[in-house]
């Protein structure tokens, strides 16, 4: 159960969490370390979630051919999306953009809203 209420101990103690994650040398640490951590169920979504942000970055295909290609709701797409886009952390990006290969990692800009059209005299 969860708790209802978020405490500095939580923060701290989430701040370990990252720490542990940073002191990971490679692939084969990180895969038993989340299995270790994460239940099966777990690491499907984060899974999934990675795979949607992906597909979202290149462009190629809409929300709803996201949810045909990996069993994923549209809900989900949109959350990751608007993760990906709009929300100031842009983690997604951020690890999108290292890893490409020889395409250095950059943070993508909120939508700027939109001017109204004006009307030619």
């Amino acid at each position: 159960m969860r708790p209802k209420s978020h405490t500095n101990a939580d923060d701290e103690h989430r701040r370990a969490l990252w720490r542990a994650i940073l002191s990971l040398k490679n692939e084969d640490e990180c895969r038993r370390f989340f299995i270790d951590l994460c239940t099966p169920g777990e690491i499907h979504d984060l899974t999934e979630r990675w795979r949607i942000a992906r597909l979202l970055d290149e462009g190629q295909l809409s929300y709803r051919d996201i949810a045909e290609v990996t069993g994923a709701s549209t809900t989900t797409i949109g959350r990751v999306a608007r993760f990906l886009v709009q929300e100031a952390h842009q983690g997604y990006s951020l690890i999108i953009g290292r890893t490409k290969k020889g395409k250095p990692a950059k943070a993508k800009k909120k939508p700027a809203k939109a001017k109204k059209a004006r009307k030619k005299r």
